[in-house]
């Protein structure tokens, strides 16, 4: 039976993959902030609840943590996790705050928490896993050199640089993965969720159009290191594509995570 971990899966497009994901008969493990919000999509789905929040690297490892030790305890040799829905994201409405780690918000929960949580759970993904990272079309150069914005910030600004580093991250990931494919998606612009609801957004689209795309990279074989536009296959911000650029990422992101991965 295909197993399937869904990040954020209490409302928008993480709930209605789980929803759907569970009625193909898929295990689905649902992770939430909120207890009483994610027992009522597990009793909706049958699912398995994870409490975490991700603005915390230590939650984000125990979390990782949990996960593993319940599919060793079901799989002799702990390897169970076919699909990893990285879908947990901070919307651009949202004021400047530093996580208690010291990290601007949206890099510490659009980016560092599922870079952590993926490299926490690669030993749990057998070959021919799924990784799906959903990403955005809104994406900006980062200044690397204000990593916490206190110089300039806005939280569209802040958005956009943490969907930069997500994928350019997804493709650094899938060049170095032999037998798991690794993704980054743009689901549909302005789905009608509450994230783009409390950034002052008119809804473009549906959460269907785009939970429909993000089912199309689990259940299709897509290839690997791709960025896509809701069904098809595009193009992200030119920085993710540069050496440069990547290695730099890599270096900071490595530095933020010491101790936790």
């Amino acid at each position: 039976m295909t197993t399937v971990l869904i990040t954020g899966s209490t409302a928008g497009v993480g709930r209605y993959l789980a929803g759907h994901l569970a009625k193909r008969g898929m295990t689905v493990l649902l992770h939430g902030r909120d207890r009483t919000k994610l027992d009522a999509v597990a009793a909706e789905t049958g699912g398995r609840p994870y409490v975490a929040d991700l603005a915390s690297l230590a939650e984000v490892r125990d979390l990782a943590d949990r996960v593993r030790a319940d599919l060793a305890a079901e799989s002799a040799d702990g390897a169970g996790l076919d699909v990893l829905i990285n879908n947990a994201g901070v919307g651009s409405g949202t004021d400047r705050r530093l996580t208690a780690d010291g990290h601007e918000l949206h890099w510490a929960v659009n980016y560092l928490a599922p870079v952590l949580l993926t490299r926490l759970l690669l030993p749990a993904l057998g070959p021919g896993a799924r990784i799906v990272n959903e990403g955005s079309l809104g994406q900006d150069t980062i200044d690397f050199d204000d990593l916490t914005m206190g110089r300039r910030y806005s939280g569209t600004l802040a958005y956009c640089r943490s969907k930069l580093a997500l994928a350019a991250w997804t493709f650094d990931l899938a060049d170095r993965l032999d037998a798991v494919t690794v993704n980054c998606i743009h689901p549909a612009t302005y789905m009608d969720t509450a994230m783009v609801r409390e950034a002052g957004v008119t809804p473009w689209s549906t959460v269907e159009e785009g939970g429909d795309a993000v089912l199309r990279l689990v259940t299709e074989d897509a290839g690997t290191g791709g960025f896509f536009d809701g069904m098809r296959r595009s193009r992200a911000h030119r920085d993710a594509y540069d050496p440069k650029v990547r290695a730099r990422l890599s270096e900071v992101t490595d530095r933020a995570l010491t101790g936790f991965a």
